[in-house]
């Protein structure tokens, strides 16, 4: 391929002055490597193959003996073990001759298995990516349950793959197919068994109280056969294709409220794969009159933990803090029982549930509850300043420059910052805020000015009046209906 003059010229300049690489000034000039080869004379004629592979000739030997001992070894490293001995050959040379002698592995014939309705259900996990919490990220994992015969499916996104978060989605497993087949299969991950030897294999005992709890019979498949459990492998990658494809997962809440609308409306009743005429969701209305019944009693699917109560009446679970109460943290025995699932975590004292909170997936989180910060701030009556210092600058970050003139001015910092705590309870968090910001822009600091400003800005917003009127007891409390005042006298009213 033949270019003008121009082109021949500029070749030479960005490869010779700017020093630009062979294929940077290709790409850059949309012309071929070749061509810029031979525009720079840099073309060098190649050995022939068969000329090549004489130099691998006195090592053939040696190559296909150590492949026979070690199939999968690379070229690279078998390189690295000729050169030595003499070899003065290219890698590429050697990596072709080794690609054309490395054993093939024997081509393995799969049993084809079928199942019975009711029989055995398949269990896998797959990672679908990352989601953004407070203080960083979790890694999301989808947990999905396929029944053998029928297809059918279940699953969920869950943030861990401990044994009880595998021991929750069991137990929602069985109650979304209002009963459970014989068998469970596995593969071999850590929750569900602990040691492996053959087919000597101890279960994670968590797991074993499952199984004894719906009568359900544990099994793995062979180390490193996930054709096995072929079944929820291509039901995962069904998840994959056609739900995770081009959706963005926002949340585990969100995930799996689109996830079991999935599973309703598009994969369970998509035509079986190997039945005709019937779709997934026909063949589990019949497998379900073939699954165990679910057991009376509900399997406890809490987590189970003891913990200590900090200093500062909190509880450390899963990297975040849980408020108790007070006298919790007082109390010479300062343990309590953590029982949390996915949902909710509960502090219990002695047996009885002094606290409950919503569960935070976030990393070095905060959980707190307001009545313990009432109750610890009525008996650290110091702390008060502090803690109304704190609800200021959450609402108006700001504030501090209100402190730093009261110290200024030598007034009482503490009465100061009561009056405007006090405040917070007569108008709303965003009225307080402007005024703070409007007493600032002011280039003064009264806190009066803070009351009239916020008084100015719940008339403008026609906004009720802040005041509770404490009537006596003497007083009935009653609604006053308004009527017509013509009819009391006959008298017509004057026009005034």
């Amino acid at each position: 391929m033949s270019v003008s003059e121009e082109v021949e010229a500029e070749i030479r300049r960005l490869y010779f002055a700017e020093h630009w690489p062979v294929g940077t000034v290709a790409s850059q000039l949309t012309q071929h490597a070749d061509v810029v080869r031979r525009v720079l004379k840099l073309d060098t004629p190649r050995t022939p193959v068969a000329e090549r592979l004489l130099l691998v000739e006195p090592y053939k030997d040696f190559i296909e003996q150590t492949l026979k001992k070690y199939p999968t070894l690379r070229s690279t490293r078998l390189f690295d073990m000729v050169k030595p001995r003499g070899y003065s050959g290219e890698v590429r040379t050697l990596r072709s001759y080794v690609a054309s002698v490395r054993p093939r592995p024997a081509r393995e014939a799969y049993l084809r298995v079928s199942t019975l309705p009711g029989e055995q259900a398949q269990v896998d996990w797959a990672h679908v990516g990352k989601v953004r919490v407070p203080g960083g990220e979790r890694p999301l994992w989808a947990f999905v349950m396929v029944l053998s015969w029928s297809r059918a499916m279940w699953g969920e996104f869950v943030f861990d793959m401990t044994v009880h978060s595998l021991r929750r989605s069991l137990a929602r497993a069985a109650a979304y197919f209002e009963g459970n087949t014989r068998q469970w299969l596995f593969d071999n991950p850590k929750t569900v068994v602990l040691e492996r030897h053959g087919d000597a294999v101890r279960f994670h005992p968590r797991l074993l109280d499952v199984s004894s709890h719906y009568c359900v019979s544990l099994r793995l498949c062979t180390v490193r056969k996930p054709n096995q459990k072929g079944r929820v492998e291509r039901a995962i990658r069904y998840v994959r294709e056609r739900f995770l494809a081009g959706r963005e997962l926002r949340s585990v809440a969100q995930a799996n409220i689109e996830f079991l609308a999935f599973i309703n409306d598009v994969a369970n009743p998509r035509p079986h794969p190997t039945l005709p005429d019937v779709t997934v969701a026909d063949c589990l209305a019949q497998e379900k009159t073939r699954l165990l019944r679910l057991p009376d009693a509900a399997l406890p699917i809490e987590e189970v933990l003891p913990a200590t109560v900090d200093k500062t009446a909190f509880v450390r679970f899963d990297t975040n803090d849980y408020s108790v109460p007070p006298d919790c943290a007082q109390s010479e025995n300062n343990t309590v029982t953590v029982a949390a699932d996915d949902i909710t975590v509960r502090l219990l004292k002695a047996g009885v549930e002094v606290a409950r909170h919503p569960r935070c997936w976030g990393r070095r989180q905060e959980v707190e509850d307001p009545a313990h910060r009432d109750a610890l701030l009525a008996q650290k009556h110091g702390a008060s300043e502090a803690k109304g210092q704190d609800r200021l600058r959450a609402i108006a970050p700001n504030v501090d420059i209100l402190f730093t003139r009261w110290v200024e001015t030598g007034r009482n910092v503490g009465s100061l910052t009561a009056r405007l705590t006090g405040l917070m309870r007569s108008y709303d968090d965003e009225t307080v805020a402007a005024a703070v910001t409007e007493v600032i822009a002011r280039g003064t600091h009264d806190p009066g000015a803070v009351a009239h400003i916020c008084e100015q800005l719940r008339r403008k917003a026609n906004k009720p009046v802040p005041l509770d009127v404490a009537l006596g007891s003497h007083v009935p409390d009653r609604d006053v209906i308004p009527h017509a005042l013509e009819g009391y006298d006959g008298i017509p009213k004057r026009r005034v």
